[in-house]
Parts: C-alpha cells; structure tokens; sequence
C-alpha cells in the first residue's frame, strides 16, 4: 500500500491514474452502451487498448507546466472534458445510434433544449459508474492519500511521456489497418473509427474532414454553377418516346445486388445453373437487360453506387461522398423528385445497421420517408452474416412494412449476403455444389450468389401474390465486384480462360455488372448499348415520365438515341463500345479491342490516338463537373423550377411504424397501401421462404398486427 502511495504521490503516478480511470470508463461504453460490432479476437484487443494512447498524450501537455496547481488543474481539467466527452457521446448514442461530431458540437446551442430533454431521458441507473471516480479521487486528496507533488519535471520527461503516447498511439493505427485496411481513407462508419481509434481520434479526423470541406465550400460562388449547367445542357439526352412514361405512376422497386458480376448470368458451375432465377428474369420478354453494363464505383463502394443511382453524380475521388459529404450537401436526388413530381412514397430496406456508410443521415438528405434498418427486423443468433441480416429474412420480414406504404413509392432494397468473404451456413445451403478452386474467397461466392438468386426467387413470388407486381417496375443492379482482381487468376479456368495469360483487359472485362429493367408489359430484351451506373437515374426517371432536363446529372438515359456509350471509371480510364482503355505501366494509355481482347499499338494508328485522347477529355470533364458539384456543394445555388431543395430535419427513422398508422389513418378509405387493398388484413402470408430461421411455421414471418403488438410492448 505504501508503495502504491508513493507512487500516487508522484506527478506521473496521479496523471496514471486518470489514465486507468479514464480507459475503464471507455472499455465499460464500448461493451455495455455501443454497438461497435467486433466480430474477431483482434478487434476485441484493438478495442480495449485504443483508449490509452490519446490519454497519455492529452495529458501529458500537463507535465510541460512547472506550476504545480496549474498542473494539476489542466490535467483535471483534460480529464473532465474527456469524461464529458465520452458521457455526452453515450447519451447521444442512445438517442441517435451515433456519435458527437464536429458539426453536432459546433451546432449545440442551436439544439441545446432538446438535446438536454434527450439527454435526460436517456440516462441509465448504470450511469453512475462513468462518475464515480470523481468522488474516488476527491476522497483520495481529501484523506491526503495524495498530496500535490511539488517537484517539477523535467522537459524531457514530459516530452518522454509524450512520445510513448504517440508511439501507443501508432501502435494501435498498425493493428487496426492490419485488421482494417484503408480505415481513414475508405471510413464506412463512424463506428468504426470508435472502435479502432477511439472517441478522441474519431473527433480529431471528423474536425479535420469538415474543415477541409468547409475551406472548400467556402470558395464556392453561385457563378460556378454557370459551367455545370453548360455541361449538363450540353450533354442532354432526350428520352425515347417509345419509353418515356411507361412507367408511369407504377411503383419503383429497386434490388440492389451486392457484389454481383455479370458473368454469373447463365453460368453454371458442376452442371448447376448458379442463379436460375436471375436467368429466367434477365431472359423474360418483360424485362431491359443490358449486358454491357459497368459498374462504376471508386473507394466508396456500394455507397458510390447508392450516390450514382440516387443522385445521378460520381462518389468522390477518394474515400466516401457517404460519409465525407452526403449528409450535409443539397442534393436533387431520385426520392424527392418523385415525391415532388408524382406524389411517390420512399422507403429503404436493409438488414445492416443505420449508421454503416452514413446511411441514416444521407437517407434523409435524400428525401427517403423511411429506413427500415436491421432494428426493424428480429435478430436471433444465426440471423446474420457479416454485414447485416441474410437476404432471406431480411426480404420475407420486410413485407410487413412494404404492405404499408401508400402506393406509388419508390423502395430500395440493399441486399447483404452475397458480400464479402461470402460466409453461409450449411444450413443455408440447398444442396448447392461449389466449385473447387484454390480460392475458398471464389468458391464461396458462387453459393452466397445462389443464395441470393433464391432468396429474389422468393421475393417475386410475393410481388406476384400480393399483387404488387402488376403495378411494379423492379430494377435489378450489382453494385460492383464481388471477386478481387488479385483472385482473377484462379475465377479464370471457370470462366473458360488459361490464368497464366489472364491480363488487366480481362480484369476489365469483369467490371460488367448486371442491369434489369422489369415492368409486365415491358418490350424487353438484351439491350448492347454501353452505358454504367452514372446513367441509371435519367433512364429511370424518363421510364416514370419525368424529364431530367432541368436536374443536375452527368449520365444520360441509355434508351435515349442520343446517348453516349463513353463508360467513365472513377480512376480516370473507360471503354466505349469499340475499345477498353486503361493506364500503362508507363503512364501511357492501353488500348484494347474490345472483341479480341488485342492490345493496339497507337503509334500505328494516329487517328485512333488522336480519337482516344479526345474521349480521355470527355471522360475528365464529366468526372471533374461531378467533382466540383459535390465538393463545393453547389446545388444549394440552384434549384430547378417545380423543385423543392429537402430539409433532412423533416425526417426521422425513429418512429417509422408510427408514421406509418397515422398515414393509413389520416387517408383513410383513400388508402392506396396493399393493407388496405387487402381489406386492412395483412399479406404477410403470402410470403413462402425455406429459410430455415422460419421453417415451416408461417407465423414466424411477424404480421402486421404482431409488429402493432411488440411496437405498443416498447
């Protein structure tokens, strides 16, 4: 005991034991008041030691002070703060399911009643423990356990402490990009810079992205619009009359294929058909499928998809328009123009948590009445796989809430298995053979793709059941790359190919995603036109009859005859309907025949050169408006007549089944919801799935009224 008092009474000893008070205090949050999702023994540890670092740093700045009061008075008043900090973020979460940022404390006294009403709602009888300290230290200075240590410190001991916190500090940076790569530069979640780096780091990296994006908005002028809308005017295609507005006043329902490659359509594998069903749609007279479709996503991933589809820009050129700027930047995007324009209700549907690439504050941004996150649906121990709830469960309980939107509306579905390292269950699997490569990451996914495939299968039936699909244009899209180039070599025997002269034109050629347009009534077919997933919006639109003239968007509808077949890739290389072009080694374009697969010498070919050189234009033009337009928020100086810019405060995904009763019964009999069609009965039923979560019970699947029932229990 005299020895720990000894050492208490050192000026290092008390500043140890902030430190250990202040790293049990965060471990406790971590585990008992977040979700910071760790899933592997690593992440656990990352999890645990993150808070050391940046409180060893932070408080050591005390130490350069010779002053003895004032050294002690700085190192508790750093060690209030950070205990502030860390309390007000575990009321925040629980109100919000995120945390404090930059702009949050930047904007409290705007908000500071209701965010102290929250905050007093949303304290826990556990509180005390995040306190208690407090009263642990003032007994220890009252009771004289510990005296203030008069002797100074000596520079270099202050600097020594210093540098051991960023040595820490760089310590747990290596462990979470060995187990995250790409953690700042490609941030998914704000959970995860928690989780890896802790609340002080997540603060520090939030304030220094929204002031370079503040510097950057704040040089913006209402003129630089001017560029823009030349280029957009100048790059207009106008619809084709046979399908503008054949579409009209239906439903929208768009699935979202998750790490799904075109080459999996009609592919079989051991005499297997991989995805009949996909097959049989992509087939279908009633459906518009393009097989010479490319993703065009950069680090943002499926988020640069959802930006591209929603939004009709590019994602940023690093990291993603998510999380860097959807949350804050006016946006024209694909739910508030049909809501303005047609009276649509929105909704998304997703089984992964709201927060994961910013989605719960994008969404609103975009005008999306609701978001059913994976709080919507019952989780149990085997309900999920990596990235959220499998695509069987999360479609079968999402009817429940389908059945209620007021028709038309427009509905997103973001499927999740089918994602990387592609994990399933044995039970999951149907008697599905995989292939044998020497890549478990290839073999695997080929039965998270079937599995997906299914799980639609099921999906439509209800559409078909419930009669949704008579009233529905569905459009089915793979948002980008399942296999990694780097896995190529051993995806290329099943593709018919020899893997040792596997080159960066066939990693090109698997940049294909599928794209389907599905409507009954529907002249369909295997459309060829060249075309990506910058150019899904004004092809959408002009189906539902609204013209896109007027909006801000860098694609151009691929049934328009004026549309160009320039594929533009985030990293500045593309393919026309002739050429692949790609970056040399030497910094030189590459260019391949697109049907041979041929490398062209362009030195032999001037006009070609000339030809690539002014599309390699076209293409940094088109990349740059999108760039600009994003980076500089510069949709606030511009709003298309008839449209309304979205206040995202007019939107909240915390009380969704409410806002929905209240829909149903503010309409009464002018209810266009299928519930209501249905005679107020819910057509949950109708929907038959093998997921073995299920079985055989169809009560499993919660009705309508069983979702009344638990809403009214909480």
């Amino acid at each position: 005991m005299n020895k720990i008092k000894k050492f208490l009474n050192k000026r290092l000893g008390f500043m140890t034991l902030l430190i250990i008070f202040l790293w049990i205090k965060s471990v406790i949050a971590y585990y008992i008041d977040f979700s910071l999702g760790a899933t592997d023994p690593l992440q656990h540890l990352i999890m645990i030691i993150n808070p050391i670092a940046t409180a060893v740093i932070l408080l050591s700045l005390a130490l350069y002070i010779n002053k003895t009061l004032i050294s002690y008075i700085v190192m508790g008043i750093v060690y209030i703060l950070e205990t502030i900090l860390l309390y007000a973020n575990i009321l925040y979460y629980r109100e919000f399911s995120d945390f404090i940022s930059f702009n949050t404390i930047m904007g409290v006294s705007k908000v500071s009643k209701g965010l102290g009403n929250s905050a007093m709602n949303s304290a826990a009888p556990h509180d005390f423990i995040y306190w208690i300290d407090f009263i642990v230290i003032a007994l220890l200075f009252i009771s004289h356990f510990i005296k203030l240590d008069k002797r100074p410190i000596r520079k270099l001991t202050a600097a020594a402490t210093t540098i051991l916190g960023v040595m820490l500090f760089s310590f747990n940076l290596m462990l979470a990009e060995s187990n995250r790569p790409q953690l700042l530069g490609r941030t998914f979640d704000r959970a995860y810079i928690v989780k890896y780096l802790g609340f002080n780091s997540f603060l520090a990296y939030d304030s220094i992205k929204t002031a370079q994006n503040n510097q950057v908005r704040s040089s913006a002028v209402g003129t630089d619009m001017d560029t823009v809308l030349q280029y957009t005017n100048n790059n207009y295609a106008a619809p084709n009359p046979v399908y503008f507005g054949k579409a009209k006043g239906k439903n929208i329902i768009i699935i979202h294929l998750e790490s799904f490659q075109q080459f999996l359509i009609n592919m079989k594998v051991n005499g297997q058909e991989v995805t009949p069903f996909l097959n049989s749609i992509y087939s279908d007279k009633s459906t518009m499928s393009f097989d010479n479709f490319y993703h065009e996503v950069g680090q943002g991933k499926t988020s640069d998809a959802e930006t591209m589809l929603e939004t009709g820009l590019f994602g940023t050129s690093e990291g993603s328009f998510f999380q860097s700027l959807g949350g804050d930047n006016t946006l024209q995007s694909a739910p508030a123009i049909l809501s303005q324009k047609e009276g649509y209700t929105s909704a998304v549907f997703h089984g992964n948590v709201g927060s994961f690439w910013n989605r719960d504050n994008v969404y609103k941004n975009m005008g999306y009445n609701y978001f059913f996150d994976e709080s919507y649906y019952n989780q149990t121990d085997n309900s999920n796989t990596g990235y959220g709830m499998k695509d069987k469960l999360m479609l079968s309980e999402s009817v429940k809430y389908l059945e209620q939107l007021q028709q038309p509306f427009y509905a997103k579905y973001i499927t999740v298995t089918n994602h990387y390292p592609f994990e399933l269950s044995d039970e999951d699997n149907d008697g599905f053979v995989k292939p044998d490569t020497n890549a478990d990451t290839v073999n695997n996914y080929f039965l998270t793709a079937h599995y997906l495939d299914n799980s639609l299968k099921e999906f439509f039936n209800y559409l078909k059941d419930s009669g949704l699909y008579d009233n529905s244009m569905i459009v089915l899209y793979g948002d980008h790359y399942g296999i990694s180039d780097d896995k190529n070599p051993d995806l290329a025997p099943l593709l018919g190919y020899d893997a040792d002269s596997w080159n960066d034109f066939n990693n090109s050629q698997l940049q294909r995603v599928p794209f389907m347009i599905h409507m009954k009534g529907l002249k369909g077919g295997i459309n060829h036109t060249y075309g990506g997933e910058i150019d899904v919006l004004p092809t959408i639109m002009h189906l539902a009859g609204i013209n896109t003239q007027n909006y801000v968007q860098v694609g151009s509808d691929l049934l328009s005859k004026q549309h160009k077949s320039l594929v533009a890739f985030r990293n500045k290389t593309f393919v026309t309907a002739k050429y692949t072009v790609l970056k040399g080694n030497n910094g030189k374009p590459e260019v391949y025949n697109n049907k041979t697969g041929e490398l062209i010498d362009l030195e032999n070919d001037p006009k070609l050169k000339g030809q690539v050189k002014k599309w390699q234009q076209e293409v940094n033009q088109k990349l740059k408006i999108s760039d600009v337009t994003n980076n500089k928020n510069l949709l606030r100086f511009y709003t298309p007549t008839g449209f309304t810019p979205v206040d995202p405060k007019n939107y909240s995904y915390q009380d969704e089944i409410q806002q929905l009763i209240k829909t149903r019964n503010k309409l009464g009999l002018k209810s266009t919801s299928v519930y209501s069609k249905n005679g107020n009965q819910s057509t949950t039923p109708l929907y038959n799935t093998d997921a073995p979560e299920i079985g055989d019970d169809r009560t499993n699947i919660d009705s309508w009224e069983n979702v009344l029932k638990d809403d009214a229990k909480n």
